[in-house]
């Protein structure tokens, strides 16, 4: 954990505009020596560090940020008559300046609009060019001022940042929310210029190819940290509130950022992986009043019937349900673990999620689980899908449970919320493998009676579950040929959740090459080939010719294993509708984890498509692993942050068009 000082990434800023001090000339550029007056681009200089570190110097400008609380123990001084209108390709060094007053100085009383003159040692910190003063007698108030914010092109190489550390910044042109992870430690929101959020490279394009890495060099250019003006470290569980996560104010990835007023372009954050960010002219808190910016609210009460096509007869989904078990960390609710579980913890103490020592991976208690369950009715039911393909639910067989019993209990959770037995289980297939060489997650089908009707017994891919075979360690797919209820054509749908990226499997390609494709592409890829041979004997069995491959694919859009798919003639159903809309956010970037793809045949029948964006965007805080983490109630028991990933909804004619 870092202290208060090392999280840094929270300098801040406020508002101001040019006007001269009089108090201490300012000489041209030369070396220090001991309490010699320096202009504060000299202390900056056109590098990343300042050439005076370690002199002592005395410099001075109008006060433009100032952090009596919070943790910065300090102020942004800027010279006089700087800022404005500026061209980054000639401006080559920052005319302010952080300085630090510790403790022992005293309290920092300066407020932004003193002319201030400074003298101490010239550091750099995180990144950050400071002057420290060692007292409070080496502050000296000489009358007030103002400077303008800055007004230029986006500063989109590191030399044109720090050009600008420290300097009061008002950014021009559309900014948009990419990041909302980096809230629940440190307060922290991933920015992109622009009208869209930073993309994952083999979303977009081929790995390894000069696409990916010119997608690489747009989200270098495009990124920055808003930060908190705050360096306390809020990791939960506190009792501390957090800034920038509201349910009467979301911010979601994908929002328009509206900026108040200026803030201060700085650097800050790990001092291994410093990062340059916008600190806020004020402590941000949980008060969206005092924000330095206004989102705009990008939810939605349900996916877009305008892009899922008002054709459509039928709607297929995928959603990950985020570990939803019924077996449970501690059935009895008293705190104490069953069969080993361990909990995660709120600020009470009490368990929220399991965290390990058991094959239990959901809720550790029946108040958790109710939570959980309420969010995950509230989507599901605003889903309003016919055939829903579900992944990560519990395999209730692996755990000793009557098979499909956490399946069984999602549909009556689910009726009793609609208030009519409106979804059905379908059943395990008989061709799965034995249950105790299983995942202890498996993938499930649930479907409307009213919409659709089945055809012949569930399937499974389930003889290439071997450690030596391409589904060993991978959830088998499983389907159900369905047909509209009213008439109309048969579909088979497969539900589908590959091998994740965060470790190696079995196979020589399975080490991650750095291409951007993760560990296990190689078992991704024999997975999406052994799902392609099983469905072409299925075809060839039954005489059905529509196809639909739902699920968690562990693999973004351009990637091998959605090309070995593509190769055999499906399209994923975001590339045939357009809409570039993403259902996964993984390190600030965005992607689509989750596809439903057609064949050939079955692409007559498209009619549009739409990621429904509850989940990927928003706070983790949301989730209910995350209840009474903070000092204030998040929890609600809407469709928001019920998962990590979003659902996907195709719409769907009865016959070919």
């Amino acid at each position: 954990m870092f202290s208060a000082r090392q999280v840094l990434g929270s300098m801040v800023g406020l508002t101001a505009a040019v006007a001269g001090i009089g108090a201490v000339a300012i000489p041209t550029a030369r070396a220090a020596t001991a309490a010699e007056a320096v202009a504060i681009a000299d202390i900056q200089g056109t590098g990343t560090t300042s050439p005076l570190v370690g002199q002592t110097v005395t410099t001075s400008g109008i006060v433009t940020a100032a952090y009596p609380s919070g943790g910065f123990f300090g102020f942004y001084l800027q010279t006089p008559g700087t800022g404005g209108s500026l061209d980054l390709g000639s401006h080559d060094a920052s005319d302010a300046v952080f300085v630090y007053q510790p403790r022992s100085a005293g309290a920092v009383t300066v407020k932004p609009g003193d002319a201030v003159t400074v003298t101490g040692a010239v550091t750099e910190y995180v990144g950050l060019t400071e002057v420290s003063v060692p007292a409070a007698t080496d502050i000296v108030t000489d009358g007030t001022g103002t400077i303008e914010p800055v007004v230029s092109q986006w500063p989109a190489t590191d030399a044109q940042r720090e050009s600008l550390e420290g300097m009061l910044f008002a950014p021009q042109g559309d900014v948009t929310v990419s990041n909302t992870y980096g809230v629940e430690n440190f307060g922290e929101l991933g920015l992109a210029h622009g009208d869209h959020p930073l993309l994952q490279p083999t979303e977009v394009a081929r790995p390894g190819s000069a696409e990916a890495e010119a997608v690489r060099a747009d989200n270098a250019a495009r990124g920055i940290v808003l930060d908190d003006g705050s360096s306390t470290t809020l990791r939960p569980p506190t009792s501390r509130t957090i800034p920038y996560v509201s349910n009467t104010a979301p911010v979601v990835v994908g929002a328009p950022v509206d900026f108040r007023g200026p803030v201060i372009f700085s650097e800050g954050g790990s001092p291994s992986a410093p990062t340059y960010r916008l600190q806020p002219t004020q402590v941000a808190t949980a008060d969206p009043a005092s924000w330095p910016a206004d989102f705009g609210n990008v939810r939605s009460d349900a996916p877009d019937e305008r892009k899922i096509g008002r054709r459509a007869d039928l709607k297929i989904a995928s959603f990950n349900v985020l570990n939803y078990f019924t077996t449970l960390g501690d059935a009895d609710d008293d705190n104490v673990g069953d069969g080993g579980c361990t909990a995660y913890k709120d600020r009470s103490g009490d368990g929220n999620s399991v965290s390990g020592g058991c094959d239990q991976r959901g809720a550790w208690d029946p108040a958790d689980f109710g939570r959980q369950q309420a969010k995950i009715v509230s989507a599901i039911n605003a889903l309003d899908a016919d055939v829903v393909g579900l992944m990560e639910i519990e395999n209730s067989a692996r755990l000793g449970e009557t098979p499909d019993e956490a399946t069984n209990s999602l549909v009556a959770a689910l009726n009793a919320a609609a208030g009519r037995k409106l979804w059905t289980a379908n059943p395990s297939s008989a061709e799965l493998p034995d249950a105790s060489g299983a995942d202890v997650i498996t993938n499930a089908i649930i479907y409307k009676r009213a919409a659709v009707r089945r055809i012949g017994e569930a399937r499974a891919l389930g003889d290439q579950s071997g450690d030596d075979q391409a589904f060993g360690n991978a959830r088998e797919p499983i389907g159900q040929v369905f047909k509209p209820a009213d008439g109309g054509a048969p579909f088979l749908f497969v539900v589908n959740h590959f091998k994740s990226k965060g470790s190696a499997g079995p196979w020589p390609g399975d080490g991650d090459t750095g291409d951007g494709q993760g560990a296990s592409n190689e078992s991704r890829v024999r997975q999406a080939t052994a799902l392609v041979s099983w469905v072409s004997s299925i075809r060839a069995e039954t005489g059905v010719t529509d196809v639909a491959l739902a699920g968690d694919f562990n693999s973004y859009t351009q990637e091998d294993p959605m090309q070995v798919l593509y190769e055999a003639g499906f399209a994923d159903s975001e590339t045939l509708s357009g809409n570039e809309e993403y259902s996964y956010s993984f390190s600030g970037l965005s992607g689509s984890l989750d596809h439903v793809l057609l064949n050939r045949h079955a692409q007559r029948r498209f009619t549009g498509s739409d990621i429904w964006g509850i989940n990927s965007g928003e706070s983790v805080l949301l989730e209910y692993s995350r209840y009474n983490y903070t000092g204030a109630d998040l929890h609600t028991d809407s469709p928001y942050r019920s998962s990590d990933h979003d659902p996907v909804v195709v719409g769907l004619t009865r016959t070919a068009g």
